[in-house]
């Protein structure tokens, strides 16, 4: 439900103080590394200088019936979450984030939103942790719901600064922070295209499930599909290392869709559905591989489209992997929690995204998966001529057969994921 962002330490060298709302308004695309557009975001203080601790981020809710269970459950997560780092919050600036619609004003934002702003500050202050600024960022303005002087926060709200020129900005740049812009476009690089040629990569996706699943749940056939998707995966690697990303990530995107045919998509998607295929294909996390292996996961989850919608989760887990190797921090939040929307319970998913939201490093993980590689080049060189490699550890993700049974409903293929091949479970 959350995003948990515990950022690394500041320097004793270089600190920014942050003196009105304005300076925090224009600073929050900067702690939180993209424009949180549609959100709930809480930030813990912590010291009496009001050093910027952990954050949570959430979508807001639609109903304001879920509101004040919300509220609570936030301000919880946040002070126990920063208990168990080290220390408990001494205050909380709490940012609501959503742009007008429905004909509506930034001013009717701030308002409608208002309660809201109130049962954060009410379930922050049970837990003995004042809110001491909470604003509404909307149309470009911001608003105080905790400053009463209209000289610095007019009722009509004031103007955020322009990109880039506030003190925040100055210091992000010169310590090489970047925004990668909204939240809303970071995900739209990573959601189901909807373009009409689409219906084509249903049609290839329903044609390679009748093909491979058979394989995959037979047993006998599934290290074969596997290296065959791990095959096709590095011919996609090659091909996308020779054609470099340029221009705006939007014409990258469109770039890289160009690449790949539907049949291809479609292979490595049901492949990927294998634990097994999943986790070698983690391998391609570091160094010269990395970059050509997001924009291959990137790819692969804008083409589940339609009925495979929760087929996703495996290529959109790998992206938010690679984008966390590498160190992207904020892509791999929002590619792991986009993953574990469109699969609640896939384990691998939670694993990395507890991992990235706890500060974990990702060497330890990378560190295995090396040993992992050269484990299997040392079973390859001391295997006998003609002896079969033993079977595959780990297990199968289950593949449902989506495409010519729509009409079965969605709680019998959740059911059907949650077992394996013979009735064993399956892992995520």
């Amino acid at each position: 439900m959350t995003e948990h962002i515990d950022p690394s330490q500041p320097s004793t060298e270089d600190q920014i103080t942050l003196r009105s709302p304005a300076e925090l308004a224009d600073a929050l695309p900067y702690l939180m590394g993209f424009h949180p557009d549609d959100s709930v975001v809480l930030v813990a203080l912590h010291g009496g200088r009001g050093r910027f601790g952990g954050r949570l981020r959430l979508g807001i809710p639609s109903s304001p019936e879920e509101w004040p269970d919300v509220a609570g459950q936030l301000a919880e997560c946040l002070v126990t979450g920063s208990e168990k780092r080290g220390s408990r919050p001494e205050g909380v600036i709490v940012f609501l984030c959503q742009d007008p619609h429905g004909g509506e004003s930034g001013q009717d934002v701030m308002e409608r939103l208002r309660p809201l702003a109130q049962r954060l500050r009410t379930a922050c202050g049970e837990l003995d942790v004042p809110v001491l600024e909470a604003l509404c960022i909307s149309d470009r303005r911001f608003w105080s719901y905790c400053c009463p002087d209209v000289r610095c926060c007019p009722a009509e709200g004031a103007q955020l600064a322009l990109p880039g020129t506030s003190v925040m900005a100055a210091a992000a740049t010169y310590a090489g922070i970047q925004v990668r812009g909204s939240l809303r476009e970071m995900e739209a690089r990573l959601a189901p295209l909807t373009s009409p040629a689409m219906a084509a990569q249903e049609g290839a996706l329903d044609a390679a499930t009748a093909e491979l699943v058979p394989r995959i749940l037979g047993g006998v056939g599934r290290e074969t599909v596997c290296g065959e998707t791990l095959d096709l995966v590095k011919r996609l690697l090659v091909r996308f290392a020779d054609v470099p990303a340029s221009g705006s990530p939007r014409a990258t995107d469109v770039l890289d869709d160009a690449l790949v045919t539907d049949e291809e998509a479609a292979a490595i998607i049901l492949g990927l559905q294998d634990r097994t295929t999943r986790d070698r294909a983690a391998e391609w996390m570091e160094g010269p591989e990395a970059e050509p292996a997001l924009r291959v996961w990137r790819a692969m989850a804008r083409r589940c489209v339609g009925v495979y919608g929760d087929h996703a989760a495996p290529p959109l887990t790998l992206a938010g992997w690679v984008a966390w190797s590498s160190g992207d921090e904020p892509a791999a939040r929002v590619a792991l929690g986009m993953a574990l929307r469109a699969d609640p319970d896939y384990l691998f998913a939670k694993l990395l995204h507890q991992g990235a939201n706890e500060g974990l490093d990702p060497e330890l993980l990378r560190r295995c998966l090396r040993q992992e590689r050269t484990g299997r080049a040392e079973d390859r060189r001391e295997r006998p001529p003609g002896q079969a490699p033993g079977r595959p550890r780990g297990g199968t993700r289950p593949v449902r057969s989506a495409g010519r049974s729509r009409s079965r409903s969605r709680n019998r293929n959740r059911a059907r994921r949650r077992t394996g091949p013979r009735g064993a479970r399956s892992g995520g």
